[in-house]
């Protein structure tokens, strides 16, 4: 049985500890934060969105990048065992729209608690890893016995690993020797729940290849003063469509929010994930504010409510139409004299409004900072990291899971999950 030493208490820490003490591990765990997996507690909007009720091969069109490095970890953990494990450890779910998986309680506290029973057989500390320990491996144990080769069709020798990893220096100078150590400190979003992007440092210790981080699922920027009017107003089942210069990426319905610096909401968060370099290209949202309706019936729908509120000025027209929060942005949008009565509008302003509210134009400028994306996406390239084990192919010994690769995925409880299958992963191929 190994020594097992899981840098990061957080879903994936935890996860991979109480794998591995059921599978006969001695596991300690370094956490630098004195209260465990706090990034728990700020998922699903403090109801923690465990994972997603889907089969593994369409959780698969969920990850936006390097889905097949999955393949093995979720065919062997899919959503299903997680459930299956989280109501073995006492927590009711139920299942929400788009197949979302919660804890009937609607409290991520109880996920918290769940995963720390889960662990509770290994040693928790109180301390972060500042440096790995590395030993150079022996020519010969690099090395693995090779089938005889053709002369003719010689094989190129892919190089192995050049260190074992024997261990980390904590942040408080002490050592801890292991058989095997697995980084799982997260990414660099909600840096005060803990995670502050020391498992890239690490990483790069052993000489990995760091995709650049950068936030994902993330409210955007935008410079248009008609959102800080509007901030505060939710829209529900609305349509909102990301271009990338002028090309569609991103189209899905449901709910949104504008801010005082842009717009937020489960839609902008899973447009967020689209976006590519900000530098090389122009982006945009536009919103359907009513997708039910096609461009005729809204035609129609407008001139209904024009003849019943014959006497009203433009903005009062608007009132069965728009939150009322709107309803002054669209009339100055519109280009309309806001006295205009509604019995005065003629066609083709009536035209123009069904094509604002079809088309509701919102320029992006840039995501929202690090500080308060969902996640992160980059982190230690999984070229690097065997697919089915989660080993290092840069030393033998060191592994990885979680958020620290660079592996993320769509909003939906496919992140968590992410988490959940790498770290069983690890522990199950010890």
């Amino acid at each position: 049985m190994a020594n097992v030493l899981v840098i990061g208490a957080g879903a994936a820490g935890l996860m991979a500890a109480g794998a591995a003490v059921r599978q006969g591990h001695t596991v300690t765990v370094l956490e630098h934060k004195e209260k465990p997996a706090q990034k728990i507690l700020v998922t699903g909007k403090g109801r923690c969105n465990v994972t997603n009720d889907c089969t593994a091969e369409e959780f698969l069109h969920h990850v936006r990048t390097n889905p097949r490095f999955l393949y093995s970890s979720l065919g062997a953990f899919p959503p299903a065992k997680t459930m299956e494990l989280f109501e073995e450890l006492g927590v009711e779910l139920k299942v929400e729209r788009g197949r979302r998986v919660f804890p009937v309680s609607d409290k991520a506290e109880e996920i918290r608690q769940a995963l720390l029973r889960y662990a509770e057989e290994a040693v928790l500390i109180e301390d972060g890893a500042q440096k790995l320990l590395l030993e150079p491996l022996a020519p010969a144990e690099e090395a693995a016995p090779a089938a005889p080769e053709n002369p003719r069709h010689p094989k190129k020798k892919k190089p192995g690993p050049a260190y074992r990893c024997v261990g980390v220096r904590g942040t408080s100078g002490r050592e801890y020797k292991a058989d095997a150590v697995l980084v799982a400190t997260g990414g660099l979003s909600y840096p005060t729940t803990g995670s502050t992007g020391d498992g890239y440092k690490l990483a790069r210790q052993a000489g990995h290849t760091i995709v650049d981080p950068v936030p994902s699922l993330v409210s955007l920027v935008s410079h248009d003063p008609d959102c800080k009017k509007m901030m505060g107003l939710a829209l529900k089942n609305v349509n909102l469509t990301l271009l990338e210069d002028n090309k569609a990426i991103f189209t899905e319905q449901g709910e949104m929010l504008f801010t005082h610096f842009g717009i937020s909401g489960p839609l902008t968060l899973s447009a967020s994930s689209h976006l590519g370099d900000m530098k090389k290209h122009t982006y945009k949202a536009e919103i359907d504010l009513k997708p039910a309706l096609s461009e005729e019936q809204l035609y129609d729908r407008i001139t209904r409510d024009f003849a019943l509120l014959a006497n009203h000025a433009a903005q009062g027209a608007l009132v069965k139409l728009l939150p009322s929060s709107m309803q002054p942005v669209m009339v100055a949008r519109w280009g309309i004299d806001p006295a205009t009565k509604a019995n005065q509008i003629t066609r083709e302003q009536k035209r123009e409004l069904v094509q604002l509210c079809k088309h509701w134009e919102v320029p992006i400028d840039a995501r929202g900072d690090l500080a308060h994306a969902v996640i992160t996406a980059g982190g230690v390239s999984v070229r690097e990291v065997d697919p089915k084990t989660m080993q290092s192919k840069k030393a033998q010994g060191l592994y990885f899971a979680g958020e620290v690769l660079d592996v993320d995925a769509y909003t939906g409880g496919y992140n968590l999950q992410i988490a959940f299958c790498t770290a069983q992963s690890f522990a199950n191929n010890l």
